[in-house]
């Protein structure tokens, strides 16, 4: 049982599915070259065998010596080696009168049988050089070359040809032995396929292992990169990146419970005080009054943290799609400056602008409003009695620059690096009674980011702070809303 589980196993594998492509393309590959050298060696063999004969007719017209129907061969004063061309020749030899008479044909060219008449007068007539490739009756094929021979007035048709046998031998053994040899090679390269595709492959094993073994407590885990540059490093730095998303949406989700474990223990608390005061200790419908209107300010701020915190988790996650369009931001601004005058003016802070023309962006109007509402809000909230809040908008060469600057207590320096974290307040002993929610800034390093642009703050204790936002600008557009 055990066997078939892991031939299983292994036909499911990506190695092994790679590797035995590979093999089957690497065996037509080498089939494909067996066949083309095989031709090859046909051709050229063939080429050569026609250059052999070729030599054998132009030997043979030195020899023969037609006269009417008689033919003969000079024979006198020959070598060994003479005699032996000479012996070579006569042994497949057919010679025909214009007629289709054979005048002569040797042994070896009977048993292939001569041509018909009608073949000899048609190869007479044309003049032309025909090759033919034919067999005797035990299976030895011939090549045989037959054209017109001219001997003083006389037309005659001579076939002269020689056996393809070791030809052919040739090929056969180079058949076999070539398609003996490449099972060989097909086991050896599968093998060697085989153990070079698992040793690619071992970055994505090392892949799923750390995927299966990573849980909400572990995230923290990664994979090393190999240095190679190749898709599975670029595999393992994406698989990477995704563990940190993941381990950043934790992250967000756990500071999320705690953020709201601990913002709304306090409300909650409040509220339950003042009824159980309410329910217990009352002894007027004025005290009872008072005490459930206390708890329905309590519960209207807990309503506010509740909304605050789902609108930012929203932000966060991406659920809360931004409607930007081309928006002159000097109007807009302006427009947000008259509603908080009136406040401005109650809290004793005087509210100055300086807002340059042709500031085109393209923004979300709701959420540019909420971004300037939160940093004039805080401006004023933390600016004393006699303080002034100057607002700036300007364009520049690639941005629109908008500055938001007052002249309260300001942030101490350690406080700066924290204070666009959520629920993280500043303390502030000289500003009792205007502590927030601490989810202001937050927003606005949200509104910045979505819109592609970024927020500085500079803070001098006891003189004042300054938030700069720069957002990119529209250089030119057809229709600008304001």
């Amino acid at each position: 049982m055990r066997w078939p589980v892991l031939w299983g196993a292994a036909r499911r594998s990506l190695g092994f599915r790679l590797a035995l492509s590979f093999l089957v393309f690497f065996a037509l590959l080498l089939l494909l070259i067996g066949i083309l050298f095989r031709n090859t060696l046909i051709r050229i063999q063939n080429t050569q065998m026609q250059e052999a004969i070729e030599g054998d007719w132009a030997a043979m017209k030195g020899f023969l010596q037609i006269d009417g129907e008689r033919v003969s061969w000079v024979t006198q004063d020959l070598d060994d080696e003479t005699a032996y061309v000479l012996a070579r020749l006569q042994r497949m030899l057919l010679i025909a009168d214009s007629t289709g008479k054979v005048l002569t044909i040797s042994p070896s060219y009977g048993l292939l049988g001569p041509e018909s008449s009608e073949e000899i007068q048609e190869a007479l007539r044309s003049g032309q050089v025909y090759w033919r490739i034919r067999q005797d009756p035990w299976g030895i094929r011939y090549l045989i070359r037959s054209s017109l021979l001219e001997s003083g007035n006389r037309r005659y048709y001579v076939s002269l040809g020689r056996p393809l046998t070791m030809n052919e031998a040739v090929v056969a053994r180079f058949t076999w032995q070539y398609f003996l040899t490449v099972p060989v090679i097909l086991i050896t390269g599968g093998v060697l396929g085989w153990l070079l595709t698992r040793r690619a492959l071992r970055p994505l094993q090392d892949v799923v292992r750390t995927s299966e073994s990573i849980t909400g407590s572990n995230l923290s885990l990664r994979i090393p990169p190999r240095g190679a540059g190749d898709e599975l490093d670029r595999l393992i730095e994406t698989f990477n990146r995704m563990i940190e998303r993941l381990e950043q949406s934790f992250e967000q989700m756990r500071q999320f419970t705690t953020d709201v474990s601990h913002e709304l223990r306090t409300p909650i608390t409040s509220v339950r005080g003042h009824l159980e005061v309410a329910l217990m200790s009352a002894r007027s419908a004025d005290e009872l009054r008072e005490a459930i209107s206390t708890a329905l300010e309590e519960t209207e701020r807990l309503s506010n943290v509740v909304k605050a915190m789902l609108a930012l988790s929203q932000a966060e996650s991406g659920q809360l799609a931004l409607r930007r369009e081309p928006l002159e931001l000097a109007s807009l601004t302006e427009d947000m400056l008259d509603q908080f005058r009136i406040p401005a003016e109650e809290a004793g802070v005087r509210l100055a602008s300086e807002l340059s023309p042709n500031c085109v962006a393209n923004v979300d109007r709701i959420q540019y409003e909420r971004l300037l509402a939160n940093l004039l809000s805080n401006a004023v909230k933390y600016t004393g009695p006699g303080g002034e809040v100057r607002v700036g908008l300007k364009s520049e060469r690639s941005e629109v620059r908008l500055w938001v600057e007052d002249t309260g207590c300001g942030i101490p320096p350690e406080h700066l690096p924290h204070i666009f974290e959520r629920f993280y307040r500043v303390p502030q002993d000289n500003v009792a009674g205007k502590k927030g929610m601490g989810l202001g800034l937050s927003f606005v390093a949200w509104i910045v980011k979505a819109h592609g642009g970024r927020i500085d703050v500079k803070s001098v204790p006891g003189k004042g702070t300054r938030f700069e936002v720069c957002l990119p600008k529209v250089p030119a557009v057809a229709s600008v809303r304001s």
